[in-house]
C-alpha cells in the first residue's frame, strides 16, 4: 500500500502522533471534531475512515449539507464543536437535523491546552478528546424553548436600544434647561409624553404645558411649570424630536415582538389543569412590561404561580425559563442548577486551604435577571428581603445580591420540580432562626463546661442603665 502524503499544514510527525496507539480506551470511536470559523469549518474524522481525514468546508448552506453527507459516509455518529460566536448555530442545526449527536463544547475547556496553533490541529484535537469521552456538551434546551429564547433576547435588545434613546431625550431636555426628569418619575409616562409632544408641536407656555399633567402626578402644576422654563434652541429641539421618534419606533417593535412571544407561548403544553391563576400581589408597574397577561401564560405553562415569589416579575421569570427551559430535572438538584447559573461560590482549594470563593464570571442572562430581582428586595418586608439585608450586613451588598439570587434560583427549581406553591415565612423568620442558632451554640458550650443555660422570663429582666 503506498504511503499517504501528509496533508497541507500537517507534518509527518504530527500525523504519526495523532494516528499512533492511544493509551486511553476509545469510548466513542465514531466521532468527529469541527473547528468552527466564520468563512469555513475544518472537520476531522478518525484516520482510518477516509484517505483525507481532515477536510475544509465553506460556511455556505450547500457546503454544510456536503459536510453532513461526508460524515455519514465515514460512519460518524457524534460530533464535537466549540461554541464560537454565533457561527456554530447553522452547523449545529444542520447536523442535528441529519440525526447526529452534536456536542457543543465550552471553549474554556480547551483554551488552556498548549501546542495547538492551526485549525487542522484544533479539529483533530477535538476529535481525539471526544473519542476518549473527555468532552462534556454544553446545555442547550429543546427547540421550542430555543425559539422562545431567541424572541426574548431580541426583545431585551430592543428594550436596551429604546432606553438609550430615552437618555438622548433627557440630554436634549437638560441642554434646554427643562428639568422635567426632576418633577416626573418617568419622562416617557403619560404626563411626560403629553408635555414633550406639545413642546415638539410648538407650545412654549410653561403653564399650558404643566396643565397637561396627569391627575395622579405627585407634583403640582406650579412645580412642573417652573421646570418647563428653558432655552428653546432649535438644534436641541431637533435632537429631542429625533430621539422621541426613535423611542416610539422601538416601542412599536417591542409591541410586535410581544405578539410573537404571546403566539409562541400558546404552543406550550397546558399544565394548569383548567385552574385559573390566583390573584396574588399586584405586579409592579414598568414601562417595559409585556403587552399581554404574561402571568396567566406562565401559570398555564407551569401550573404554578412563580410571580408569588418576592422580587420575581413575569419578565424575569420568562427570561429565566427561556434560558433554562421548563424541565429543571436536567440538573440533579438545585445546587447544580445554581452552579450552572454561576451563582454558587467557586471554591479553589490547595493543600487544604481555600484560596478563593469568588463566584466565576459569566454572561448568563438568567443569572443577570435573578440578580436584578434580588437587588429589588432591599426594602421588601418579606423573608427574602430580610435575608438580603442580613447578608448585606455580614458580607456586603454585592455578595449579598448574589447569595439572594442563589436562593431565588433554588426556589424556582423547587417549585418547578415539585409543583408546590411559594410560602413567605415573614421578615422575622431569619431573625428567629438566627436567635435559635445562637441559643443552641451557647447551650452546647455551657454544657461542655458543666453549666446549664437557663432562660429568664422577660418580666424578670432588669432594665439596662444608660
Amino acid at each position: 500500500m503506498p504511503k499517504r502524503k501528509p496533508k497541507e499544514g500537517q507534518t509527518e510527525s504530527t500525523r504519526r502522533k495523532l494516528s499512533g496507539s492511544a493509551t486511553l480506551p476509545q469510548i466513542n470511536p465514531n466521532t468527529a471534531g469541527i473547528d468552527i470559523g466564520g468563512a469555513s469549518h475544518f472537520v476531522a474524522v478518525p484516520a482510518d475512515r477516509d484517505e483525507q481525514p481532515v477536510r475544509e468546508f465553506a460556511a455556505f448552506t450547500g457546503d454544510l449539507y456536503r459536510m453532513a453527507d461526508w460524515l455519514k459516509s465515514c460512519g460518524i455518529e457524534s460530533v464535537a464543536m466549540e461554541s464560537t460566536g454565533v457561527y456554530w448555530i447553522p452547523v449545529f442545526q444542520v447536523l442535528e437535523e441529519r440525526g447526529f449527536d452534536v456536542k457543543l463544547v465550552d471553549a474554556r475547556q480547551l483554551k488552556r491546552v498548549p501546542g495547538r496553533k492551526t485549525d487542522v490541529s484544533d479539529c483533530q484535537w477535538l476529535q481525539q478528546l471526544h473519542s476518549f469521552g473527555l468532552l462534556a456538551g454544553c446545555f442547550r434546551p429543546d427547540n421550542q424553548v430555543c425559539v422562545l429564547r431567541s424572541y426574548m433576547r431580541q426583545r431585551a435588545m430592543l428594550v436596551t436600544y429604546a432606553s438609550q434613546h430615552v437618555q438622548h431625550m433627557q440630554k436634549a431636555l437638560v441642554q434646554m434647561n427643562l428639568q422635567l426628569q426632576y418633577v416626573l418619575d418617568d419622562i416617557t409616562g403619560a404626563t411626560g409624553k403629553r408635555i414633550i409632544h406639545a413642546i415638539l408641536n410648538g407650545e412654549r407656555d410653561p403653564h399650558k404645558l404643566a396643565a397637561l399633567r396627569d391627575p395622579n402626578c405627585k407634583n403640582s402644576a406650579a412645580t412642573i411649570a417652573k421646570a418647563l422654563q428653558g432655552d428653546w434652541r432649535e438644534e436641541h429641539l431637533f435632537a429631542l424630536r429625533q430621539a422621541v421618534d426613535l423611542v416610539e419606533t422601538y416601542e412599536a417593535k417591542i409591541a410586535a415582538c410581544d405578539q410573537q412571544i404571546h403566539a409562541h407561548l400558546q404552543t406550550f403544553q397546558d399544565r394548569s389543569d383548567g385552574q385559573t391563576p390566583p390573584h396574588g400581589k399586584p405586579p409592579r408597574a414598568d414601562r417595559h412590561d409585556f403587552s399581554f397577561d404574561a402571568t396567566a401564560e406562565l401559570f398555564r405553562m407551569t401550573g404554578i404561580d412563580l410571580t408569588e415569589v418576592d422580587g420575581l416579575q413575569a419578565n424575569t421569570i420568562l427570561t429565566v425559563l427561556s434560558e433554562t427551559g421548563l424541565d429543571p430535572t436536567k440538573w440533579p438538584d438545585s445546587k447544580h442548577f445554581a452552579s450552572w447559573l454561576s451563582l454558587a461560590p467557586n471554591n479553589r482549594v490547595s493543600g487544604g486551604k481555600i484560596l478563593s470563593r469568588k463566584t466565576p464570571p459569566n454572561a448568563n442572562r438568567a443569572a443577570a435577571a435573578l440578580r436584578l430581582a434580588a437587588r429589588s428586595l432591599h426594602h421588601s418586608k418579606s423573608a427574602l428581603g430580610a435575608y438580603l439585608r442580613r447578608k448585606a450586613a455580614q458580607i456586603g451588598m454585592p455578595k449579598a445580591i448574589t447569595a439572594t439570587a442563589h436562593k431565588l434560583a433554588c426556589i424556582i427549581y423547587s417549585m418547578l420540580t415539585h409543583g408546590t406553591a411559594f410560602v413567605d415565612f415573614g421578615p422575622d423568620y431569619y431573625e428567629r432562626a438566627y436567635q435559635q442558632r445562637v441559643v443552641s451554640n451557647l447551650s452546647r458550650r455551657a454544657r461542655d463546661l458543666g453549666y446549664t443555660l437557663v432562660k429568664i422570663p422577660q418580666a424578670q429582666l432588669q432594665p439596662t442603665l444608660s
